[in-house]
């Protein structure tokens, strides 16, 4: 069936051209700021003082949603990037854009280079590849979701600060006990509730979030996460919002804060809070593996991941070595020294099986505890058609329906049963628009 392309029109002018000293200039576009901006200046700097054909400038083109809209801008000026760093739910998006962009894959095939998606962390690897295994995009800052927790409020709370809650039953007794003895402000709270508490749930527990192997098998994916185990735990959350032993406090990453103050003795978030928390926490904290629930499954599947990878974005003139560097680029990303100091740099982990060995070498996680978690969490078990990743069309905006839903409940205005079935059945209208835009 023919795919129209959703990001590419005719054009003109591309990205890149010729430099001084006949050096390749290759641009990438990215959405990392601060600290982590200066990271990433430091990698294409490395990059270029690495070899003397290529330039690589990186180019600052705002937050996630900005840098998407912007490569989608240029791609249909014929402008497009080289590279663009495009958060994991866009990744379903930026599969159905056709000739816009050159996969992994593809791009390795047509300049004889080699990179073994082997290497690459499980996980990690399969949020970004086709159902075949071949690469679309190059896994870059990877997070997962874990629990974080005040072991200052544990003491308080008689709860022992060394042991970790490790279900969802312990977890909610713990909380429990911490709003008993109001040894915190929040006894519970999550950030990116979606990410966390259903998409992440669903890996766990080796649920479908959406049929088709959660979309990898097609566009005609439908979203089933109004099941009885689904619904199950959130009605679980909306219980424990009445007694007060659990705290909505926003969507996305507005929470995180309040775990990093101590103000929320519990929290759920992204593995990459880690740097914040050792620079700005005044108490003593840990970081624990997401809970699961024993009477869904007895082990628990790996956990996915968020974060953004690089896409390799064609434009009309475009030529074979401006395409030749870009794969020599993510060849040096992929170097274990690089990915072990960007993950040691950041807080992200590292995506390759050799980064991760790397910073256990240099004593990285004997100095940090706990640092290792994410990793391990990614690479528990054997992935499984519902622990690779969401490959949905759209995927944001199902995010921010499903919230909707969810805040209507914690409000009273509906149950867990309705909230989900609610979020299902908007949700899944945005998937026909898309799939249908997508086969025009």
């Amino acid at each position: 069936m023919k795919r129209r392309t959703l990001l590419a029109a005719p054009a003109a002018l591309a990205v890149g051209r010729a430099h001084a000293a006949d050096k390749v200039r290759i641009v990438w576009w990215h959405s990392m700021t601060a600290a982590l901006a200066d990271e990433v200046a430091r990698i294409a700097d490395g990059f270029n003082v690495s070899q003397g054909a290529v330039e690589l400038q990186a180019v600052y083109k705002g937050g996630y949603a900005d840098t998407l809209n912007a490569t989608v801008a240029a791609s249909r000026a014929g402008q497009a990037p080289h590279l663009a760093q495009v958060f994991e739910v866009g990744t379903g998006t930026m599969l159905a854009a056709g000739k816009a962009v050159k996969p992994v894959w593809q791009l390795l095939q047509e300049t004889a280079l080699t990179i073994d998606p082997k290497s690459y962390i499980p996980a990690v690897r399969g949020y970004y590849s086709l159902a075949d295994g071949r690469l679309a995009s190059m896994p870059f800052n990877s997070s997962t979701a874990v629990m974080w927790y005040n072991k200052d409020a544990f003491r308080k709370a008689g709860l022992d600060p060394d042991t970790a809650p490790v279900t969802w039953q312990q977890v909610r007794a713990a909380a429990e006990a911490i709003k008993a003895k109001q040894a915190a402000p929040i006894a519970m709270t999550t950030s990116w509730p979606v990410w966390v508490q259903l998409e992440q749930y669903s890996a766990l527990h080796n649920l479908p979030f959406a049929t088709k192997s959660d979309g990898f098998d097609g566009m005609d994916a439908e979203l089933v996460f109004n099941s009885p185990a689904h619904v199950k735990h959130i009605d679980r959350l909306l219980r424990m919002s009445n007694d007060g032993s659990f705290k909505y406090q926003g969507r996305d990453g507005a929470p995180d804060p309040l775990i990093v103050s101590g103000e929320a003795a519990i929290s759920f978030g992204s593995s990459s809070s880690r740097g914040n928390l050792v620079k700005s926490a005044k108490f003593d904290w840990a970081e624990a593996y997401l809970p699961y629930d024993p009477e869904i499954i007895k082990t628990p599947k790996n956990s996915i991941i968020g974060g953004a990878s690089l896409w390799t974005m064609t434009a009309p003139d475009r030529r074979p070595d401006e395409y030749k560097a870009v794969a020599q680029f993510l060849q040096y990303i992929g170097k274990p020294d690089v990915d072990a100091t960007w993950a040691k740099n950041t807080g992200y982990v590292p995506v390759t099986f050799a980064g991760y060995d790397l910073l256990k070498q240099q004593g990285f996680f004997g100095k940090n505890i706990g640092a290792d978690i994410p990793v391990e969490q990614l690479a528990r078990g054997t992935v499984t058609p519902n622990t690779r990743g969401l490959r949905l069309g759209r995927l944001p905006e199902i995010r921010n329906i499903i919230e909707e839903e969810l805040e209507k409940a914690l409000q009273g205005g509906q149950t867990a049963q309705q909230a989900m079935d609610v979020a299902v059945a908007r949700g899944n209208k945005v998937l026909k628009e898309f799939a249908r835009s997508a086969k025009a």
